[in-house]
């Protein structure tokens, strides 16, 4: 008979059984992930996502063109002034804030 315990659940970074003594030079998942904040999540209160912001760019984009009868040739156009309007909503609702 083996006088071994039997692996227990890890808890607190703490090893049993088996995993004793062996360290991979890591911390536990939990620390890592709480320790590295996501810097691409992070936006500061009140900031739009660049996703959210595209999407009213091409929401106001497709306006343009339902106004002009969606004729051809004007794409672009109007891409180009709806991010020039959606950029000045978004500017000056940053200064009010």
């Amino acid at each position: 008979m083996s006088s071994r315990k039997a692996a227990t659940p890890v808890q607190s970074g703490k090893t049993t059984g088996k995993t004793a003594g062996k360290t991979t030079g890591k911390a536990p998942v939990a620390r890592r992930v709480a320790a590295k904040p996501n810097a691409a999540r992070a936006k500061p209160p009140g900031a739009l996502a660049p996703e959210e912001r595209q999407r009213f760019i091409a929401e106001a984009a497709y306006f343009r063109a339902e106004r002009r009868g969606f004729a051809d040739g004007g794409d672009l156009d109007d891409w180009i002034e709806a991010e020039a309007e959606i950029d000045t909503l978004l500017n000056s609702s940053r200064g009010a804030a």
